[in-house]
């Protein structure tokens, strides 16, 4: 019975991740040797599909999450994130300081990873809440929400990266399907969201931090931190790229012309593992040597974000391994069987796949990389499946209902200073929010690119209205107040 078999492998992992507190890589691994065991696969095979799966994991993502972390690493470093939000802060003004936060955490959160924004970026939201007397859970769940979107939807995030590497999908074209997607999942998670949120469960917002778990910070002169135009141009210059290739490949085919020098350099550098080592040279440039900062310091932080994202790495390889035993100890051909005949869309299952592995595991690599496991012997049967938004809906399905077996969670509640029933009352939901707006709007996008066109630009005239609404609701109850 191959699903009673991976349900079985699914319970010992969490027992073993949350139980027994055992390192989520050594978890995997076991795991894998115990299910492929479990499902009859010959012990001269096991270790071979265990190699093959970690190793085709990292053959391609590791080159991606490295230079991704080294990038993030150089502008975290240089002060360049505390410029893109301070900046936008500024411009966007205090009566849309929501808004500002929510796109500074948007372009911070694609050059870095979740755990690293986060820690980055809250000592800012502490400040703009103390500063302007409101609770940081209002602005903290903004900040939460675009992460959430950044790290779920757009490469070089490792679970995204990882499932269109295993689903044979084109990166550039996720990158380019993930931000028209990210955008108005942003607004409704997490701009609209913690306004109404508020409502429920007010007494979440009336936290004001934990100011010990945030703790002394560096203290950034703006002047001393690199422009705003270099910095944000550093962060998004491999998107550039990419996005340059996709709007190539898309042009070739409407129009049909034949390559040249041109074209085949810009495919080349605008493939990923390309378009991130120019950008890291950008980083290294524009964030260290023209800022005088020596070449030790900046091999330093180099040395620093790979030291930091070591395990992450061996946690994707291990999850790459589980998803291998599951292939080859034939349960997705299993599940295809019980799908013949049945018509069902790959994006919904793959979807709902991740769900249910993003409740019981906890990492959303770890869901992502099982879901493929399940997903991609079936994909076979679906010759003309988009496999960029196959691949979309898998990462939205990791953003579902963020609970206790996810490390973000802990760090929402601790530094923001919530019980945990306002935790799940609060994070929980937003992050369910933000993974079903993300399926939905993906749906659309598969049945009509027209239709989800209209339903994107419906949420974004709706949030210019709801601001204009509510402003002048503040505006009429700060008159009152003076009044009174």
């Amino acid at each position: 019975m191959p699903l009673v078999t991976v349900a079985f492998g699914v319970i010992l992992l969490i027992v073993l991740i949350t139980g027994f507190k055992l390192n989520a890589f050594i978890s995997l691994i076991i795991v894998s040797f115990i299910v492929a065991l479990a499902l009859g696969m010959p012990v001269g095979e096991i270790v071979t599909s265990v190699e093959a799966g970690l190793g085709g994991t990292l053959g391609h993502i590791a080159l991606i999450l490295g230079f991704g972390a080294i990038i993030g690493r150089f502008i975290a470093d240089a002060g360049g994130a505390y410029q893109i939000s301070m900046t936008l802060i500024d411009k966007f003004g205090k009566r849309n300081v929501q808004w500002a936060i929510a796109a500074s955490s948007f372009i911070v959160g694609i050059a870095l990873f979740w755990d690293v924004a986060f820690i980055l970026l809250v000592p800012i939201i502490y400040m703009i809440s103390k500063e302007l007397k409101i609770s940081i859970t209002h602005f903290g769940l903004t900040l939460a929400g675009a992460l959430v979107v950044a790290h779920s939807f757009l490469p070089p995030h490792p679970g995204i990266t990882a499932v269109t590497q295993e689903y044979g999908a084109d990166l550039a074209m996720v990158l380019v399907y993930g931000i028209i997607i990210a955008i108005p999942t942003i607004v409704v998670a997490g701009v609209w969201f913690p306004k109404i949120n508020k409502k429920w469960i007010p007494s979440a917002f009336e936290k004001t931090g934990n100011s010990e778990a945030i703790g002394d910070q560096k203290v950034w002169e703006l002047e001393e931190t690199p422009g705003f135009g270099i910095s944000v141009l550093t962060a998004i210059f491999p998107i550039l790229l990419m996005f340059a290739a996709a709007f190539l490949d898309i042009s070739q085919k409407q129009w049909g012309f034949d390559d040249n020098l041109a074209i085949v350099i810009i495919r080349f550098v605008g493939n990923a593992p390309v378009a991130l080592l120019i950008s890291l040279l950008l980083a290294m440039y524009t964030m260290g040597i023209s800022r005088k900062i020596p070449m030790k310091d900046l091999t330093a932080s180099a040395g620093a974000s790979i030291n930091a994202i070591g395990l992450l790495i061996l946690i994707t390889g291990g999850g790459g391994a589980f998803k291998q035993v599951i292939i080859d100890g034939g349960v997705g051909e299993y599940i295809a069987g019980l799908f013949d005949g049945v018509t069902i869309s790959p994006i919904l299952l793959s979807w709902a796949v991740a769900v249910i592995f993003r409740i019981c595991l906890g990492s959303g690599t770890v869901a992502a990389l099982s879901t493929a496991g399940i997903v991609l012997p079936l994909l076979s049967s679906y010759p003309d499946a988009n496999l960029a938004l196959v691949a979309l809906a898998t990462g939205a399905g990791t953003a579902f209902a963020s609970h206790v077996n996810d490390p973000g969670f802990w760090m929402v509640k601790e530094f923001f200073g919530l019980s945990l029933k306002e935790t799940f009352a609060t994070y929980t939901i937003l992050s369910s929010v933000a993974s079903i707006v993300g399926i939905t709007l993906i749906l659309l996008m598969d049945t009509s690119v027209i239709l989800a066109g209209v339903a994107i630009a419906a949420i974004l005239v709706a949030a210019v209205v709801f601001h204009k609404i509510e402003g002048a609701r503040n505006k009429k109850q700060l008159m009152k107040d003076i009044g009174a």
